[in-house]
């Protein structure tokens, strides 16, 4: 079990982090992948047809390594739920996809990115979208609430990963797909990495081994647990994103660094049938 001092440990390194991004776009004062600059993970992930209709401010607010909602398979009349939703950017791509008839919540913690979620929202028009307040590990819905889960380069921002897979297992409804964009490692990162909190919201230091993401979503209750990798990250994107260009790659690592979309499902409901009354065929005994 995470210790509740790392866990807020790391939320006040991704929250800083984040408010000042969301403070910095809503004072128009740059964008991190709207135009293909930025950081290296997170730059060049929606191209021009998924930008068009948006709301500038949801397009540079954007700090995923993918673009779940472009896999996710979303049908119309599905409820969709965002986890880290930040700007809005994919909660607006999802209630596109699934139509007036569905729905799509974004659950955030950083109220600057929550405020400028409901600007966009509102200057998108979007009638199906809600964004709520809250933390990954305790998602504030009740359960079998959603037909999908998706997320953006956030459940690596988390520290207590087990529990927020859980939760997310929670919340879907039978048959439910969990669809998201992470970054993963092949291989084991150092633990003076792991420890280093800039690099920890720079999307690396956080990340789950594969196979130990795998597992989680196993112990989680989902099955059909597939990792596609998107993207390998080179020395100079990590150095980047991490901020300690000396370090990259750290010593004593072999492996690499990738962005991934990660694909999992929630059983469905078993249908029970009715025990039979008397022996097989209806005969009866003499």
């Amino acid at each position: 079990m995470t210790e509740p001092k790392r866990v807020e440990e790391v939320r006040e390194a991704v929250r800083r982090k984040y408010a000042g991004h969301a403070l910095q776009v809503a004072r128009g004062a740059g964008s991190c992948c709207g135009g293909g600059a930025g950081d290296p993970i997170t730059r060049d992930l929606y191209d021009e047809a998924q930008r068009e209709g948006l709301p500038a401010g949801a397009v540079a607010a954007s700090l995923g390594c993918g673009n779940p909602t472009a896999l996710a398979d979303l049908r119309p009349g599905e409820t969709v739920l965002d986890l880290g939703s930040g700007g809005g950017i994919d909660v607006l791509l999802s209630a596109g996809r699934v139509g007036p008839t569905g729905f799509a919540y974004g659950l955030d913690m950083t109220d600057e990115m929550l405020a400028l979620a409901e600007r966009n929202r509102a200057a998108a028009g979007a009638a199906n979208v809600r964004f709520l307040k809250g933390h990954l590990e305790a998602i504030p819905l009740p359960d079998a609430a959603v037909d999908v889960v998706v997320s953006n380069c956030v459940i690596n921002l988390t520290a207590d990963k087990p529990r927020v897979l859980r939760e997310a297992f929670r919340v879907l409804r039978p048959g439910g797909r969990f669809a998201v964009s992470d970054v993963v490692v092949q291989g084991r990162l150092p633990e003076a990495l792991r420890r280093d909190m800039e690099a920890w919201a720079g999307c690396v230091a956080g990340a789950l081994e594969e196979g130990e993401y795998r597992r989680h979503l196993e112990e989680a209750g989902f099955e059909e647990v597939e990792v596609q990798v998107t993207r390998v990250h080179d020395e100079a994107e990590l150095a980047e994103a991490t901020g300690c260009a000396a370090g990259i790659p750290p010593e004593g690592f072999e492996g690499r660094v990738v962005s991934a979309f990660v694909r999992a499902r929630k059983p469905a409901a078993r249908v029970m049938r009715r025990p039979q009354c008397g022996p097989p065929g209806g005969e009866q005994g003499s």
